[in-house]
């Protein structure tokens, strides 16, 4: 395995893999602040360089975080498909690049091809592409799921009602809900992030929310965001859950600190499969975002974009019907301004789907990081174009719970509009019933007004 080349008359070397793939990661505030990024863009062309050359088997014999210390690089390894790697396993990082982008290459070639890859590999892929070169590839690929109804599919693009309330109050929950519906938002699902993360408080938010959608016979899912198991305790004691909801990270120590691991997940999956309300078969529901593994110091010194396809590795293992991805949502620390969010959205999407994942985008940001309105609509409608299965609707784009910002419910009908796209097909259907949309799939007049759901 070779680690060193010559560039324009300097040598470069480096100390390892996970070395390399640090730096030849796109400049990212949370790399710089440990210490493992590039210095220079000189360095980072020649890790991209020696990055190329290496093989796909160069990099399954060395994990960023090595397999007998780490849980999720064991759920990588082991879930790998031994016959589709067999295929590829002499490719170079850059030959695995030439054949995503390809124009032959078609999705579902290149989710066989997923199949056999690791995460190391997936995002090695991604270090070496351009922002075109991420959405074309991404593009390629349609990845969806069924809970209780069915998203992601060609033609659709749908979007989760957040109605959180800075205190939970139900009126206040149910005035969010009511207008997100008005806009025919919340196909993907209806999903409260609670202030009381108590058994009680998540039950009757379940109940609240199942509730009204049982009330307006509005096929989607209901979710209360609180920890794993606070949901697991609430649907034991007879909360109608749609599915279970638990943010998760690119390395062991990183899932402990959040509070999990595999077994615990396996026996969520296992409870909702048994008790839930939704058919299914997927009732799995994760957040992720680049940074995570470095805010928590569980990040084992490699970079946070390679973490983050580790986070995907490690959720395939549950066939999620929603993954969604919020990059920019812990703040400067980790991805400093706009263009780094844009890019990091970007690859995101990308490794995720190549990993198998029915993905959502939350092109979000804090009000402290270096980013404004335009940026974040850029990177809305770039992953649009990419692909991305469902965004967030949340009142004017600012969540008044969590004190960030995200999309708005016009943002929703916006993307919808300008892609052409509609809402899940059954959805799609009952908003029609409703009204609130035309057989286009456009707003009519009565969109927007609250009141129809009173």
């Amino acid at each position: 395995m070779k680690l060193k080349t010559v560039l324009g008359g300097t040598a470069w070397s480096f100390r390892d893999l996970k070395d390399v793939l640090a730096k030849a990661n796109e400049e990212k505030s949370g790399d710089t602040l440990l210490g493992i990024g590039a210095s220079s863009s000189s360095e980072r062309i020649a890790a991209k360089y020696v990055l190329s050359n290496l093989t796909l088997e160069d990099l399954r014999k060395n994990p960023a975080v090595p397999y007998e210390e780490d849980e999720v690089t064991r759920v990588i390894e082991d879930g790998v498909n031994e016959a589709v790697y067999r295929e590829m396993k002499s490719w170079t990082v850059g030959e695995l690049r030439e054949r995503i982008l390809d124009h032959k290459t078609s999705g579902e070639e290149l989710k066989r091809m997923g199949r056999g890859l690791t995460s190391e590999m997936i995002a090695g892929a991604a270090k070496l592409m351009s922002a075109m070169d991420l959405v074309y590839a991404a593009s390629k690929m349609k990845i969806g799921g069924t809970c209780a109804t069915e998203v992601g599919l060609p033609g659709t693009l749908s979007f989760r009602i957040q109605p959180n309330h800075p205190s939970d109050d139900s009126d206040g929950v149910l005035a969010s809900i009511r207008e997100g519906f008005a806009y025919a938002s919340g196909d993907a699902v209806v999903g409260i992030n609670p202030v009381d993360d108590s058994m009680e408080n998540t039950k009757r938010l379940l109940q609240l929310s199942w509730d009204f959608i049982e009330k307006w016979n509005i096929p989607t899912q209901n979710c209360v965001l609180s920890h794993v198991t606070t949901q697991m305790e609430a649907v034991r004691h007879g909360a109608p859950a749609c599915m279970f909801f638990q943010s998760v990270a690119g390395t062991e120590k990183a899932n402990s600190a959040f509070g999990i691991d595999a077994a615990l997940i396996d026996e969520a999956y296992e409870l909702i499969t048994k008790q839930g309300v939704a058919r299914g078969p997927n009732l799995m529901y994760f957040e992720t975002g680049q940074g995570s593994e470095m805010s928590l110091d569980c990040h084992c010194g490699v970079d946070e974009m390679t973490l983050e396809a580790r986070t995907y590795g490690f959720a395939k293992r549950y066939a999620p019907f929603m993954v969604n991805n919020v990059s920019g949502f812990i703040g400067p620390e980790t991805l400093y301004d706009g263009k780094q969010i844009i890019r990091a959205s970007l690859e995101d999407l990308f490794m995720g789907k190549l990993a198998g994942l029915p993905m959502g985008m939350a092109p979000c940001y804090t009000n402290h990081t270096n980013i404004n309105q335009d940026d974040q609509e850029i990177a809305t409608m770039l992953l649009a174009m990419a692909g991305s299965n469902y965004y967030m609707g949340v009142p004017v784009g600012d969540d008044v719970m969590l004190s960030y910002q995200d999309t708005s419910y016009h943002d929703d009908a916006t993307l919808r509009e300008i892609l052409g796209l509609k809402p899940a097909p059954e959805f799609f259907r009952r908003f029609v019933e409703l009204g609130i949309l035309d057989e286009s799939g456009r707003l009519t007049e009565r969109a927007g007004d609250a009141s129809l759901f009173v």
